[in-house]
């Protein structure tokens, strides 16, 4: 993600009216092409984002380096999916090295668990020694998966996180891999920009596939999908 600044200075902030923010109200505006972030962890208005330029990650032109491949392959990490979904949130709203200030406040946190509940959120952990060490998590609906964000307390954890997400969104034949922004840690693996236009097309055709977010995946044939990957 973008510092916050940056955020709220390029982005288009929709509306500031307080309304009760319910989950099937944020899933009508992420269908609609919005979502919702804070200004800070403590603040208490929420604000709804309409990017004039969105960020997404190509499922098939997602880059994977060698090196990370045999990271994915080795036993470095344990991954799992869904296991431990308010964990990863309040990890990614917890401070990190290089930002003491997070736009997950307290409300989004709840709603997203919300939406976990209910089967439109899910998360991926990366484990190591027992201990979550690092992990994503976004909104699932149709044919797309709106990332939101992700932490790493270990070399390469979110990143093998990443790795397994495109994996699965691949194979459950999810077709948009939404970022919100893009940051130079995902432009090494391929996300771009397109104007919001461009993006609310995509988004369109995505948004009512039947596609199958994947729990279990036989190893083997998600082995067989970071090989695919990893020939781009």
């Amino acid at each position: 993600m973008l510092p916050l600044s940056a955020q709220f200075r390029h982005t288009a902030v929709m509306s500031r009216r307080n309304v009760e923010i319910t989950p099937d109200l944020m899933l009508r505006a992420y269908r609609a092409g919005l979502f919702p972030m804070a200004e800070t962890r403590r603040g208490e208005r929420l604000y709804w984002l309409d990017p004039e330029f969105r960020g997404i990650l190509p499922l098939d032109g997602f880059h994977l380096p060698r090196r990370l491949l045999r990271t994915v392959l080795s036993d470095q990490f344990t991954v799992t999916v869904d296991r431990d979904f308010a964990g990863v949130i309040a990890a990614c709203a917890a401070p990190a090295p290089g930002r003491d200030e997070t736009w997950i406040n307290r409300q989004i946190e709840r709603l997203f668990v919300e939406l976990h509940v209910l089967g439109h959120a899910h998360s991926v952990e990366a484990w190591q020694g027992g201990q979550l060490v690092g992990g994503l998590y976004g909104v699932v609906l149709g044919g797309v998966y709106f990332g939101e964000s992700m932490f790493s307390r270990a070399r390469d954890a979110s990143k093998v996180a990443l790795v397994h997400l495109v994996a699965r969104l691949r194979l459950g034949g999810f077709t948009l891999l939404d970022t919100q922004f893009v940051t130079a840690h995902l432009s090494q693996f391929g996300a771009v920009e397109i104007p919001r236009e461009r993006y609310r097309a995509k988004l369109a055709e995505a948004v009512d596939l039947r596609a199958a977010w994947l729990h279990d995946a036989d190893p083997a044939v998600l082995a067989a999908e970071f090989a695919a990957i990893g020939q781009h």
